[in-house]
């Protein structure tokens, strides 16, 4: 049984001959406080709310059943740009597809700068196409689709912050691909024309 001891020593004090009293001791039973403190740990514990664990919703695209299998999965070259992350931070970047290597697109370079950089064509990119659904020559279902395509000697943080750029200029549609033999000679003859930089 857990006690305190609060008893103070008696004693009398020298010259006056009066002796004083011995104070008793008083003695306090602590085992009580151990169970309440056990009860308000069981208490709180049953009482806070646990943490919940936080789902992402992901919107499924809707599926026409009248449509070809070929024409599922077919994004146009109007609204696609594609970006190649390579090596020393550069991005690469094209408009379409380029899936034609007898027809390589116009190859162009970049940073991910504030000035003159990635979200510059990006921004850049979604105004072209948002003028062709106004004009016309697209549907309202066409959106801007990126394609992210990084090379082995990328680094994860371009990859980072190539995704943050999706997330700041509100792009929809983009997916993260594999990147081709096709697209390497890409960045190679770019390189060249740049002077090997």
């Amino acid at each position: 049984m857990a006690e305190m001891d609060t008893s103070s020593g008696g004693g009398h004090k020298k010259g006056t001959g009066v002796k004083k009293p011995k104070k008793l001791s008083t003695r306090i039973d602590l085992t009580p406080m151990v169970d309440l403190g056990f009860l308000l740990i069981t208490f709180f514990m049953f009482t806070t709310t646990l943490a919940k664990p936080k789902t992402m919703e992901i919107n499924m695209p809707y599926k026409d059943p009248n449509m070809k299998e070929e024409e599922k999965n077919k994004i146009k070259n109007s609204v696609a740009l594609t970006i190649l992350l390579s090596k020393s931070h550069r991005v690469y970047y094209y408009e379409g597809i380029g899936e034609d290597p007898t027809k390589p697109p116009e190859v162009k370079v970049t940073y991910f700068n504030q000035k003159n950089g990635i979200r510059d064509e990006i921004i850049s990119k979604k105004k072209m196409v948002d003028a062709m659904k106004a004009s016309g020559q697209l549907t309202a279902k066409d959106q801007m689709t990126v394609l992210i395509k990084p090379d082995t000697t990328s680094t994860y943080s371009d990859l980072v912050n190539i995704l943050d750029e999706m997330n700041i200029n509100d792009v929809k549609v983009y997916a993260i691909i594999d990147i081709s033999e096709v697209d390497r000679e890409f960045i190679k003859a770019t390189e060249v024309a740049n002077g090997g930089q």
